[in-house]
């Protein structure tokens, strides 16, 4: 997820107060913000949206949650826990808490990662990187 990473340190980094929304017609609108809590692993995490509307409610297209990592001698990468499309009523967890145990399903984290770099080549492509200006940042 390079060109989201590339997007949020043009915003000035990741911060709690971080929101984002990038206009780039005709493309749906790209939200990015900082999560209230952290991730499964207790890292920091964001949220990153395309929304449409249908019936007048904001819609997501798709949304996916990742946690912000940098290992030791490393390089900050996202690591993706979290996809949802309302469009057609799919929400996904590959990753999370329950009951205070975290719980991983690799095959799924494997598909959310996998969609992740495409949809990361999409944003590249689509010029969102591009699109981004001070006006995007919210907070």
């Amino acid at each position: 997820m390079q060109t989201l990473l590339r997007i949020v340190e043009k915003a000035g980094g990741f911060r709690p107060s971080l929101y984002l929304s990038i206009e780039n017609p005709p493309f749906l609108a790209l939200v990015v913000e900082a999560l209230g809590e952290s991730g499964p692993l207790g890292l920091p995490a964001i949220s990153a949206a395309h929304y449409g509307t249908q019936n007048g409610d904001p819609m997501r297209d798709p949304e996916m949650c990742f946690e912000i990592a940098k290992p030791l001698g490393g390089t900050l990468s996202l690591d993706p826990f979290y996809w949802r499309n309302d469009y057609v009523a799919v929400e996904q967890f590959s990753r999370s808490i329950v009951r205070g145990h975290y719980v991983a399903l690799p095959d799924l984290h494997r598909q959310h990662q996998q969609f992740a770099l495409q949809w990361d080549n999409n944003l590249r492509m689509q010029g969102f990187l591009e699109a981004f200006s001070d006006k995007s940042i919210r907070g």
